[in-house]
């Protein structure tokens, strides 16, 4: 499966933004999508996943609340809605697919390129 993100861009403190992530293939329904961060300098962190079930999802503690997975079988895309953003969430911003949810970058096999998040104070 080949990942395109796109969304991101600069935005004031408190604001939000919506990342999407479009997959080719015709087996994305089956996939769990997990989106992670990188700031420079710092490592690959995770933000948020969700499986196969649009029920099931996970979020980064630093992000609960603020942040909503979804995704659209349909368009093959999966959404981060962010709301409420911080200066400490910029970041490059990726999208990853594999078989099962995990919150473990090593895990995922599928990768988009990133897309970058600036929030300004």
């Amino acid at each position: 499966v080949q990942l395109q993100a796109s969304g991101g861009g600069l935005v004031q403190a408190g604001g939000s933004l919506r990342l999407s992530c479009a997959a080719s293939g015709r087996t994305f329904s089956s996939y769990a999508l997990g989106w992670f961060r990188q700031a420079p300098g710092k490592e690959r962190e995770f933000v948020a996943a969700i499986g196969w079930s649009r029920d099931n999802t996970d979020y980064a503690d630093s992000v609960k609340g603020r942040f909503t997975i979804s995704r659209d079988n349909a368009k093959n895309t999966v959404y981060l809605q962010m709301n409420s953003l911080k200066p400490e969430d910029t970041s490059l911003y990726y999208c990853a697919a594999r078989y099962g949810l995990s919150r473990y970058a090593y895990e995922y096999g599928y990768w988009g390129q990133g897309t970058q998040v600036t929030v300004s104070s």
